[in-house]
């Protein structure tokens, strides 16, 4: 198949790649043909074997250059010991997927596998996200055995080596040219087999447990903030380390403010007559204390007013964000027949130019109409 294809097509990637990039594209598709997920499908068998054979040669930067060059007629007739030597692509699959193959070929006892890693989800208030908190959460997890302290044994016996895979947890197999490896069979990856398993656990080294676990959370503390407990998580079988658990958090919707970042948000309705005046609002904020915001005379609707240090504390560092209040102007929908007559002697002296903008924008609606 890839005597004919070209190297970079087969890869799906440019001539002008980078290694790292060829890396990543042979990798993708190396595991996606790789027999371990394809048994029996011979299609995917020749691709593995044609994507291997590309990057066998564009990973070495004088193959590639002769590549390049000449194109699949640099290899023929002995000429740079290219597609012919297939005897490296077990070691170049390792290479490029050590990491999940177990680890570096050769000796060695099986890995142990760590146990998984664990969610929990919790609710907050924004007082408790300002201020934090000690609280308790408990969870359902698979915990070390106390009968057999997680080896699987029976107390009083021990597992022994894996005859099969001699206590690797793999076992090597030829597929044509290729050296596949996978799981042992007999141990299940274990490297280990257990005659007189624990009655407990039944061999597992772990059992369903109910813990209750001590949590801080610090002040400053966000939507989705992560906490993580080391080493909280589901145990790993027979004595693996144990995953961490995760807990994220959710800070629930507050009646007054709303926040972002560090930044405390609030929209305040005042009286048209404390608008056109001024005057001043008192705010309870998170921190315990009153905060006192001056109203300027003359403020529109939609002006902000910034009260510095008053928002949230930084996570994990000093300082504070700020409060931010944003003025409401209410128009009174109810008005006593006093305040009527008084509004009625106020609309009498009006010149204008009490109202800048409302002046300047029938100005420009006149002009406009004018115009046409």
């Amino acid at each position: 198949m890839s005597s004919t294809v070209d190297y970079y097509e087969l890869l799906e990637c440019e001539r002008g790649a980078d290694g790292a990039t060829i890396k990543s594209a042979y990798r993708k598709l190396a595991m996606k043909y790789h027999p371990d997920k394809n048994a029996g499908c011979k299609d995917s068998e020749a691709k593995f074997k044609a994507v291997s054979e590309a990057y066998e040669v564009l990973k070495d930067p004088q193959k590639r250059a002769a590549y390049d060059r000449y194109g699949h007629a640099a290899f023929q007739n002995g000429g740079g010991g290219g597609p012919q030597d297939f005897s490296g692509f077990s070691d170049i699959f390792e290479s490029v997927f050590g990491e999940f193959m177990g680890g570096a070929r050769g000796g060695g006892r099986a890995q142990q596998r760590r146990g998984a890693d664990l969610r929990y989800d919790m609710e907050v208030t924004l007082e408790e996200a300002y201020h934090g908190k000690a609280t308790e959460i408990t969870v359902d997890v698979s915990a070390q055995c106390d009968t057999c302290h997680g080896s699987g044994a029976k107390p009083g016996t021990h597992a022994s080596t894996c005859r099969q895979c001699n206590g690797h947890g793999k076992v090597r197999a030829q597929q044509g040219f290729f050296v596949v490896e996978r799981a042992c069979p007999v141990c299940q990856g274990a490297g280990e087999i257990i005659a007189d398993p624990c009655g407990d656990c039944r061999g597992e080294g772990r059992v369903d447990k109910t813990k209750t676990l001590s949590v801080n959370v610090p002040p400053g503390v966000d939507e989705g903030t992560r906490i993580r407990l080391s080493g909280e998580g589901e145990a790993g079988p027979r004595g693996a380390p144990a995953g961490d658990l995760y807990i994220f958090l959710h800070v629930k919707r507050h009646p007054i403010f709303e926040r972002e970042g560090t930044t405390l948000f609030a929209r305040a309705p005042i009286s048209f007559t404390t608008a056109a005046l001024g005057g001043a609002l008192s705010i309870p904020g998170l921190d315990g204390r009153t905060h006192d915001i001056k109203i300027p005379a003359g403020i529109q609707s939609g002006k902000q007013l910034r009260q510095r240090g008053a928002g949230m504390p930084v996570l994990q560092g000093r300082g504070q964000g700020d409060l931010v209040i944003q003025i409401e102007v209410e128009t009174p929908t109810k008005l006593s027949v006093r305040q009527r007559e008084l509004l009625e002697l106020f609309r009498e002296t009006e010149t204008g130019d009490e109202c800048p903008d409302s002046q300047g924008f029938f100005a420009k609606l006149k002009g406009v109409f004018a115009a046409e």
